[in-house]
């Protein structure tokens, strides 16, 4: 029951984020095709961004400040990063990927729904200039994703969102390894090493149960600064940081209540006027209060206190700011035709059609063979109807395509323009068909919820 407790609440927490990610990515694609506003949007996140001791900045690369735009894709995406390592950890832990039987259907269809749309771009795109972008269309947006799942309610089976949920956390995996694989350049070994030493302390300090946030915030801040300057993509940093957070609680909760049932009972002796005044409590009055707060900070796991704290930062302004900041598609000087050639029809055939394959074959081999249940609640329909939903690629995709296409030259801004066109169209159509096929195969009447 906890876990599809913590399901729903992730889900929902995704699901409002999708909202805002629509509006931003809206916003950006309205601001870039008007005139009077387009030069504001190009040249804003040009101007540089510091935060300096001395001589020392800590959002500098090789000596140089990082601009707004950099900032938002090597900083602000590694604390994305940082929420799904934590996310990834708790999964393993006590979510769905903590028991073989449940995770082995969302991890062999979320192989495949990374395995086959590589496949079907790299067949699309060999021997062109845009062949090295074979990864953008291997991700799955969870926010916008399980956006359009909230869209059906309660008609949707909880089953469902569960391996929806737990697929695009497997495929965030996939698009750490490949981010740490493939876009790392120009190794610095020694502040590699600097990073290591930094890591080793977080494992040990994680392994000591130490539950000091700023312990694993400093430290992880000084692993990102060595691992933007060593050629490691930051983003990986945040990763590795939020699998050295401890995910067990000082007090148990029989011993948090005991606590509290304590403190509380000295209150009990307090008359009820001076409960209900409002004036200066006593010290001891202050103690016992302050030995509740400090109970309930300590029942509480870095782990959950740092995801549930970040959820609303990432939801709401990271992952949309930097939608804003990347989705901006300047149609002015595009023709039709771009649809039908060059990469985005490759990413667009990927999304919608490699990502439908993979999840939903790959899916119906493990359940055939008998080696995972089909999800509580779902028939073949609804399966493959969700695998659409697989293609929406929003956030990582462009994520990665600006990995691949961000060096600045002419033909890599073309390249990387249309590949943010195919990434928008191929979304917005895997959503709409996902959409459609679910209003369909899905029951009419109101799911349980458990």
């Amino acid at each position: 029951m906890g876990v599809f407790f913590t399901a729903r609440k992730t889900i929902k927490n995704y699901a409002n984020g999708g909202n805002v990610l629509i509006f931003a990515t809206v916003m950006a694609l309205l601001v870039v095709n008007l005139p009077f506003t387009r030069p504001i949007y190009e040249s804003i996140w040009l101007n540089e961004v510091e935060l300096r001791v001395g001589d020392f900045n800590l959002f500098s690369h090789h000596g140089q400040p990082m601009s707004i735009m950099a900032f938002i894709n090597d900083a602000l995406m590694a604390l994305f990063f940082f929420s799904v390592g934590l996310e990834i950890k708790r999964e393993v832990l006590v979510g769905e990927l903590s028991s073989f039987r449940n995770a082995l259907l969302p991890i062999v269809a979320a192989i495949g729904g990374m395995g086959v749309p590589v496949l079907i771009y790299y067949m699309m795109a060999k021997g062109t200039p845009y062949a090295g972008g074979a990864a953008i269309p291997m991700a799955t947006d969870i926010a916008f994703s399980l956006g359009v799942l909230a869209m059906l309610g309660n008609r949707v089976p909880i089953g469902l969102k569960v391996f929806l949920t737990t697929l695009a956390v497997v495929d965030d995996i996939g698009g750490i390894l490949v981010i740490a694989i493939f876009y790392s350049t120009h190794i610095d070994y020694m502040l590699l090493l600097y990073a290591a030493v930094c890591l080793l302390l977080l494992f040990l300090g994680g392994r000591a149960g130490i539950q000091s946030k700023m312990f694993y915030v400093f430290l992880g801040a000084f692993v990102w600064f060595c691992f933007l300057n060593a050629g490691i993509h930051p983003t990986i940093a945040g990763v590795l940081v939020a699998f050295c957070v401890p995910a067990k609680p000082v007090f148990a909760p029989k011993k948090y209540i005991q606590t509290i049932r304590k403190n509380i009972s000295f209150f009990a002796h307090e008359n009820d006027e001076n409960l209900n005044s409002r004036t200066i409590l006593s010290k001891e009055q202050m103690n016992q209060l302050k030995e509740i707060e400090s109970a309930s900070d300590k029942v509480i796991s870095p782990l959950q206190d740092m995801e549930d704290t970040l959820h609303p930062l990432v939801n709401y302004i990271i992952v949309p700011l930097f939608a804003f900041a990347n989705a901006g598609i300047f149609f002015g000087d595009m023709e039709i035709g771009q649809l039908f050639h060059g990469i985005a029809p490759a990413i667009i055939v990927s999304l919608i059609g490699g990502k439908f394959l993979g999840i939903f074959v790959f899916a119906a081999i493990c359940i055939l063979l008998k080696w995972a249940p089909m999800p509580e609640g779902t028939n073949w329909g609804s399966l493959a109807s969700v695998s659409l939903l697989g293609g929406i690629g929003f956030t990582v995709s462009l994520f990665i395509a600006t990995l691949s296409f961000g060096s600045g030259d002419p033909i890599a801004s073309e390249l990387l323009n249309d590949s943010k066109l195919g990434i928008l169209v191929g979304s917005l159509l895997a959503g709409i068909l996902g959409w459609a096929a679910l209003h369909f195969t899905l029951p009419k009447d109101p799911q349980p919820e458990d």
